[in-house]
């Protein structure tokens, strides 16, 4: 009898665990946040990770979560556990934080002609 108690124990734990590792993935990432911003003019941009993947042929993390050194990407090393901010500063930068993610998004979107490019496209009230 306890070796079943204990092995339902341990079934649920695991479960508990999956849920857990899964809910803070990259995968289900449903918007762009970024804590530097602490004043919001809009809300986050709609963002669903994997959907936004797959419909844009993307395979390589480093395409967005890129890490650059000495002004050179550095290639098969990517960010992906990291918020933009960390290396990007919203004061002090040439370009600001903010700019940055529309260079990266929008400017992805307009190079490839698909995808949003307005504010309200993006950021949904």
């Amino acid at each position: 009898m306890k070796r079943r108690i204990w092995i339902l124990y341990l079934i649920a734990v695991t479960a508990v665990a999956i849920v857990v590792v899964t809910a803070y993935s990259q995968e289900n990432v449903k918007s762009v946040q970024d804590s530097a911003f602490k004043t919001k003019m809009r809300p986050g941009a709609v963002f669903l990770h994997d959907e936004h993947n797959e419909k844009a042929e993307i395979d390589d993390c480093g395409t967005c979560h890129h890490v650059y050194k000495d002004g050179v990407k550095v290639e098969d090393e990517t960010s992906e556990d990291m918020e933009c901010s960390e290396c990007h500063k919203i004061i002090g930068d040439p370009v600001p934080l903010v700019a940055k993610y529309h260079l990266r998004c929008k400017g992805c979107h307009e190079e490839k002609k698909a995808g949003p490019v307005m504010c309200s496209e993006c950021h949904v009230r």
